[in-house]
Order: C-alpha cells, then sequence, then structure tokens
C-alpha cells in the first residue's frame, strides 16, 4: 500500500485539461523549482518539488499512461492510501524500458527517481524490480512483502520473466495488428498467444504481456516482454516519426520542374517537384507519416529528390546537350563580365 498521487492536482490543471494545457502549466512550475535555479537551504525542497512535477507530467503528457491513471476514478484523494486493482488491463507498454523520462536518469547526482505509486500503476514494480530495488529489494511490491521477503519476490518474480522479438512492418506499426507468439517451454512443450499490436509502436519498445512468462517454483508466471523490431521496407525509411521516400528526377525534370508519383501509408500521392530543385532537396507531405502511440498525431512523409543523369544518350540528345552546355556557358561568362 503506498500514497496516491494527484498529478492533476500537482501540475496545477483540471482533470479535463488539454495537452497544451498540461505542457504549459509543467513548463512553468520547472522553472520555478528547477534545481539550477534555487540554492542555499531552499534546493533540497525545490528539487523534490521538481520530481513530483516531472513525475505528474510524464504521466499526463502521455496519452496511453494518462488513460491508464484515469482508470483510478476521480474520487482518490492525494495522500489517501492506495492499493492497486489486481487486474489494471493485459499487459502493458514498459514505458521504464523504453527510455525518455520513463527511465528516470540524468538529474542531480543520482538521477530522480519516480515514486512507488508511479512503479506499481505502470509496472516497473514488478518488471523491472532490480533497476532501482537495491537494498531495499523490489520497490513499491503491491503485495505487502517486507523487506526480506519482498526481495526474494522480486528476484524470482525476474528469474521467471521471459522476451521475446517480434518483427513487424511499417504498416503494421501504423495501423496496429494481432499476433500469434509461440512460446517454447522447458522440455520441449509450446504455447501459442495472440496478442494486439496497438498502432504507433516504435523498434526498441517493450510490449509487457503480464502472467505469460516462465513458470517458477510458485507455480506463478513471470512476465513477456515483446520487444519491437522493424523489418526493412522497399520504400521506406524511418526517422523517428516521419517516413523518407526517395524518388529520381531526371535533370530537366529538376530544373524545369514537374510531377511524380510517390506511394504513401494512405495511398498514391502526387508530388509537385518545384523548378530549380536541387539534389538533396526534401519536399514535405504533412501528417502522411507514422502515427505516435495511441494518438491521432502523425509524422510527415519526406520525399527526398535525387537528380539523375543518363548513362548513354543518341547522337539527337547529345547535340541537345551539347548546345545546353554551351548556352551554360554563355551565360556564366555573360554574369562575370568576360
Amino acid at each position: 500500500m503506498v500514497k496516491y498521487k494527484d498529478y492533476y492536482q500537482t501540475l496545477g490543471v483540471s482533470r479535463n485539461a488539454t495537452e497544451k494545457e498540461i505542457k504549459a502549466s509543467y513548463r512553468k512550475l520547472a522553472r520555478q523549482h528547477h534545481p539550477d535555479t534555487n540554492q542555499g537551504k531552499n534546493k533540497a525542497q525545490a528539487e523534490e518539488k521538481f520530481k513530483e512535477i516531472t513525475e505528474a507530467y510524464e504521466v499526463l503528457k502521455d496519452a496511453d499512461k494518462r488513460k491508464r491513471y484515469d482508470m483510478l476514478g476521480a474520487n482518490w484523494k492525494a495522500g489517501s492510501d492506495f492499493t492497486p486493482p489486481p487486474d489494471m488491463g493485459g499487459f502493458t507498454f514498459d514505458f521504464g524500458r523504453m527510455g525518455g523520462m520513463g527511465g528516470m536518469g540524468g538529474m542531480g547526482g543520482g538521477g530522480a527517481q519516480f515514486s512507488d505509486f508511479f512503479d506499481i500503476l505502470f509496472g516497473q514494480a514488478m518488471a523491472g524490480a532490480g533497476a532501482r530495488g537495491g537494498a531495499r529489494g523490489t520497490t513499491g511490491s503491491p503485495f505487502g512483502f517486507p523487506g526480506a521477503q519482498e526481495a526474494e519476490f522480486g528476484q524470482r518474480r525476474r528469474n521467471t520473466d521471459q522476451e521475446a522479438d517480434v518483427e513487424l512492418t511499417i504498416e503494421e506499426i501504423a495501423n496496429g495488428t494481432m499476433r500469434k507468439i509461440q512460446i517454447t517451454e522447458p522440455g520441449g512443450k509450446t504455447r501459442t498467444l495472440e496478442v494486439k499490436i496497438p498502432k504507433g509502436v516504435r523498434a526498441g519498445a517493450k510490449v509487457r504481456m503480464s502472467g505469460e512468462g516462465g513458470m517458477g517454483p510458485n507455480g506463478k508466471r513471470g512476465d513477456l516482454y515483446l520487444k519491437v523490431k522493424v523489418k526493412p521496407h522497399p520504400y521506406y525509411k524511418l526517422e523517428g516519426d516521419n517516413l523518407v521516400t526517395e524518388v529520381q528526377v531526371s535533370a530537366p525534370q529538376a530544373v524545369i520542374g514537374g510531377e511524380c508519383n510517390v506511394t504513401t501509408l494512405d495511398g498514391p500521392v502526387m508530388v509537385k517537384i518545384p523548378p530549380f530543385s536541387q539534389n538533396g532537396k526534401l519536399l514535405r507531405l504533412k501528417g502522411k507519416g507514422l502515427p505516435q502511440l495511441k494518438s491521432s498525431v502523425r509524422g510527415d512523409h519526406l520525399v527526398r529528390v535525387k537528380v539523375t543523369i543518363p548513362t548513354e544518350i543518341s547522337e539527337e540528345e547529345k547535340k541537345h546537350w551539347q548546345a545546353l552546355a554551351k548556352l551554360s556557358r554563355s551565360d556564366v561568362g555573360a554574369k562575370a563580365g568576360v
């Protein structure tokens, strides 16, 4: 049992606050309480407050975490004893292992640490116990085990956790997919699991399937982590939330301008090539990239212009190129005053 934290109250926003309002409030409070701007006797208090608002922002800025937090309801009071429900919705994303703010490295000497409440709510207490446990065992265990028993449970849990790779196409990442995962048990027995991969996951993310890992000596299973990998794509490359496509444009087309057909996640799109497009120029198709996790926000589709020249030409074409070259030299000479 831990103390419930009212993240909305911490940031001074309503439960219906928009993403923009949450961000604005966080920035204001972060500037006010950042340890670098508070010295002397106020520094320790500022550090603690800064940790609290950072933790609150980490949850409320993320649509998935915020939804999970809001599942607790609006009737909790800050500081009240909190025991998590036995099932918070099947598998979850292991935010603590996905980098960014979830890992909590980077502030002050030992790095800021999120609260036990955060760990319990988002699965770190069971999934990543060893990362922060130290002498006090599994941080924030919801099972009420004291001291050594708690540490023993955490070790046993970690030993029964399993990890497997799941390779997705860019289309599956963009749209979400169902996958069947075959798990081999000790002795050669196999289990087949079906998992729903929501749209917007990224390479390196880990999808946690609670209670689907290895069997422990106590008859309980650990967790299964599916690490996302992305298959190479014939048309797209990934740059964060953006997709990048390279199109070949002839030299005359690069100078004069024209059009080309580009395959996007939403289907073919006709893209205008502006006149005087240089090699490597990027054309942006706004909102045609990958969606963010459980969000309607999408990245962009970038079209990179690659100017090509022919490897062979006819005699007639050669005459035209020679004439063009002569005109280009005359133009350069005229501009230079020769």
